[in-house]
């Protein structure tokens, strides 16, 4: 069983930047790969960004490629997402996301954190 906590998310003006964080409970986290998600308003929860168990690969939207890092401290448990070049489209609800696999974690994660709410004004 993994809970996840996301923190850091705001109100941040067109070209800012914000760091997400997600902190994982439970001694197994360095055992799953990780993903962020968001839900823009009226819209689908989609895709952000992925990382596996030991860091090594990465994958991301294309929307976000170039702006965002996901990176993870598995000494405490806590994913990143570090979001550059902020736009207004990028508002959404952020959600951290767990799962055995990279390839999983993108798809059908196990486990979901409850959000933390990005705004970015023009």
């Amino acid at each position: 069983q993994v809970q996840l906590v996301e923190s850091g998310g705001g109100l941040v003006q067109a070209g800012g930047s914000l760091r997400l964080s997600c902190a994982a409970s439970g001694r197994t986290f360095r055992r799953y790969a990780m993903g962020w998600f968001r839900r823009a308003p009226g819209k689908e929860r989609e895709f952000v960004a992925a990382i596996s168990w030991s860091g090594g690969s990465t994958n991301y939207a294309d929307s976000v490629k170039g702006r965002f890092t996901i990176s993870r401290d598995n000494a405490k448990n806590t994913v990143f997402l570090q979001m550059n070049s902020l736009k207004p489209e990028d508002t959404a609800v952020y959600y951290c996301a767990a799962a055995p696999t990279i390839v999983v974690v993108r798809t059908t994660p196990d486990y979901w954190g409850q959000g933390t709410q990005v705004t970015v004004s023009s």
